[in-house]
């Protein structure tokens, strides 16, 4: 039989810049097929075409071994093609059945939509896939992870023979993934296809049959199950090997920049207590959902705490605003870098000196910007951290998840805070790109700056921190220094529970 899915020899050019240079992908049905490659590879620009959202110059795609028109976002779902992107598709102010049900024909009764006879039809699916909050509840109160399962049930009531799926476990913790590889499995085994894209290699190798790989736009390779390694893909997926920066775990402990003490706010961050040192770079750990972002919201004065009290260059520090912190000395790269730290439609030049507008005005008297500093300060900031953009006046948005993010820290480049807390910095970036921002972290601590990097990957951190504290359901459970960081001492103290004392 034909695979489900072909595409052969796909073009798409945006203006002047190749985004796909005639990639190819075959996907057989009942088949949990990777796509991987660096940020701004052209994974999305083939996801767009497939979905119908955006068309190719030239190419064609096969259907059952036909070759098929994708026109529209519906045309796609005739197909038997669904999309499950990162950003997921739920209204916050319906219920369960109703965004489960978003763009599909409903049963109705005397020209009244039948919610009954729908839960109904919906209930076993929702069940299949592990769906547990009634079909009744708002969406608003549940977790990533159930919207995901929602997002799948709905691809399934859709009919889908083939469900691509974008970097599905990039907000989950590390519980919640493992249940959605065995609805990604029993979906594999009932027949439907995945296309599985993710930066995360050990998902790709544990999940995938074969791995198609783009670089630059173009077709690299298949690597199929028997050649499938974590060394073939970095190869693969980077053009060669990607070095780690050694750095000397042991160094010297320096003068204290900051100090939180008993820092608490009820229900999420419960008595924690640390410090942090001149040119350290401190990682907090622990899963999804265990009070990191909360406590650097905390730090940055985006939220206020119930109790507790912080030191920062020896002075009592309780900051009310961002604004407050960010005058003192401090910098936040967020979590979510699309919703609270760029504004997607502005340039990269306005996203780089956000925070640094007292640098490119004229003088106080005259608070008119100057355009030749301005262009000035942020080609170097893009030169030095190679972010890939046309130009400064590209709009960020644009740009590939890892050059999105070097826009963010490039902003706090250019106001150098004696302290920078990074929320994940990594996520949704590839490979090269995460080398390069560890790369960056690892220099800024050796100039002097103290970093602290908040990740639920228990692999980021022992190669790239001093030193790590780990969190448990709002605690600190766990300090881990020099060659006693590894993955496993990481993972386990991870799932310490509630009251575990600080070893």
């Amino acid at each position: 039989m034909p695979p489900f899915l072909e595409a052969r020899g796909v073009r798409k050019a945006y203006g002047g810049v190749q985004a796909l240079k005639d990639v190819s992908l075959t996907l057989r049905a009942g088949e949990i097929h990777g796509l991987v490659g660096a940020n701004g590879a052209g994974k999305s620009t083939l996801i767009r075409i497939l979905a119908g959202l955006a068309h190719a110059d030239a190419g064609e795609v096969l259907i059952d071994g036909n070759p098929v028109t994708i026109a529209s976002p519906s045309a796609a779902t005739d197909l038997g093609m669904s999309f499950i992107h990162q950003e997921l598709a739920f209204v916050p102010g319906m219920t369960v059945l109703e965004n489960i049900m978003l763009g599909l024909p409903k049963a109705s009764r005397f020209g009244i939509i039948d919610w009954k006879a729908i839960a109904r039809d919906v209930e076993p699916v929702a069940r299949r896939v592990g769906i547990t909050a009634p079909l009744t509840a708002e969406v608003r109160d549940l977790s990533t992870a159930e919207n995901w399962l929602i997002n799948i049930c709905r691809a399934l009531m859709r009919k889908a023979k083939l469900i691509v799926m974008d970097e599905p476990t990039a907000s989950l913790s590390a519980s919640e993934s493992e249940k959605l590889f065995k609805i990604i499995e029993d979906l594999r085994n009932s027949g439907v296809s995945i296309l599985y894209v993710s930066h995360r290699l050990d998902e790709i190798m544990r999940l995938c049959t074969d791995v198609t790989v783009f670089r630059d736009g173009a077709f690299v390779s298949v690597i199929d199950r028997p050649k499938l390694t974590r060394a073939a893909l970095v190869e693969a997926i980077v053009g060669g090997v990607v070095e780690s920066l050694p750095h000397e775990k042991d160094a010297v402990r320096k003068e204290v920049v900051l100090s939180v003490s008993g820092l608490t706010r009820a229900p999420k961050v419960k008595d924690v207590s640390f410090e942090l040192h001149r040119g350290e770079v401190l990682g907090i750990g622990g899963l999804v959902g265990a009070g990191r972002t909360e406590l650097v919201r905390l730090i940055y004065g985006a939220d206020q705490p119930d109790s507790g009290s912080m030191v920062f260059n020896q002075m009592p520090f309780q900051p009310k605003t961002p604004a407050q912190a960010v005058k003192a000395g401090l910098g936040l790269v967020p979590e979510e870098r699309r919703a609270d730290g760029l504004l997607l439609t502005k340039s990269v030049a306005f996203n780089l000196q956000l925070s640094n507008l007292g640098n490119i005005i004229r003088s106080p008297a005259l608070p008119l910007i100057d355009y030749r500093r301005r262009e000035k300060l942020s080609s170097q900031i893009v030169r030095d951290l190679a972010v890939r953009t046309e130009s400064i006046e590209t709009p960020v948005g644009l740009l590939s998840g890892g050059n999105q993010q070097k826009v963010l820290i490039g902003r706090w480049l250019l106001r150098r805070p004696k302290v920078l807390i990074l929320d994940e910095p990594t996520r949704g970036v590839d490979i090269g790109a995460r080398a390069d921002i560890h790369r960056l972290i690892r220099e800024l601590a050796a100039g002097g700056m103290a970093v602290i990097v908040v990740s639920s990957e228990p692999d980021e951190l022992p190669d790239l921190c001093d030193r790590v504290v780990v969190m448990a359901e709002g605690r600190i459970v766990r300090e881990l220094e020099g060659n006693a960081i590894s993955r496993n001492a990481l993972v386990e103290a991870s799932y310490a529970f509630e009251g575990t004392e600080r070893n």
